[in-house]
């Protein structure tokens, strides 16, 4: 008699919203007290570091790509493509998890999809992106550097590096200056 390997798939869980990383603990939790390492694998939130100044003040904080969804690696089905009963139970039954996206039947999603998603939450690992974005023509207040409490015109935006080009009035004199995203905030 040979054991087969148990195929693992990538689904869509949806969760109560602010509840994501409640349900994923008590999925890992309950995964270990119930001995289920075989049938439920990694469960993931892709989320980014972002930054914004309130105040004058910059602040970092993690932004979900998917608010009120976890992504959860576990064996659905069988060979047979039959719902596996103890996995779906295990599931549904996960507080702070609505149901799977996609009802009764749930499809799990494509390779290339899950793989992407992966690359992007590997990728912002590292980058720490603004919160907000900039236009040209925007008109902006410098909050941070020698150029604190100037105001200025947005002329370029490197959304890649974060960076500004800003055309500032010194001296009776339009000057373009460089700046981070962070180091200025929007006049309304």
């Amino acid at each position: 008699m040979t054991v087969t390997q148990i195929q693992k798939e990538w689904f869509v869980l949806h969760t109560l919203t602010g509840q994501e990383a409640k349900a994923r603990e008590s999925i890992v939790r309950r995964v270990k007290l119930e001995d289920m390492e075989e049938l439920i694998g990694e469960i993931i939130i892709p989320t980014e570091q972002v930054s914004e100044v309130k105040k004058g003040v910059k602040t970092t904080t993690t932004r979900k790509f998917f608010p009120g969804y976890v992504l959860a690696n576990i064996a659905l089905y069988d060979e047979d493509r039959n719902l596996n009963d103890k996995t779906w139970y295990f599931i549904q039954d996960t507080l702070g998890i609505i149901g799977f996206v996609g009802g009764e039947k749930p499809v799990p999603l494509p390779r290339e999809e899950i793989d992407t998603i992966l690359n992007q939450v590997e990728e912002k690992k590292e980058k720490i992106k603004p919160k907000i974005s900039y236009e040209p023509s925007d008109t902006v207040k410098i909050v941070d550097g020698p150029f604190l409490n100037f105001n200025g015109v947005v002329e370029e935006v490197d959304p890649n590096r974060g960076k500004l080009k800003v055309s500032v009035a010194i001296f009776g004199r339009s000057a373009p200056v460089e700046l981070e995203y962070w180091q200025v905030e929007r006049v309304e």
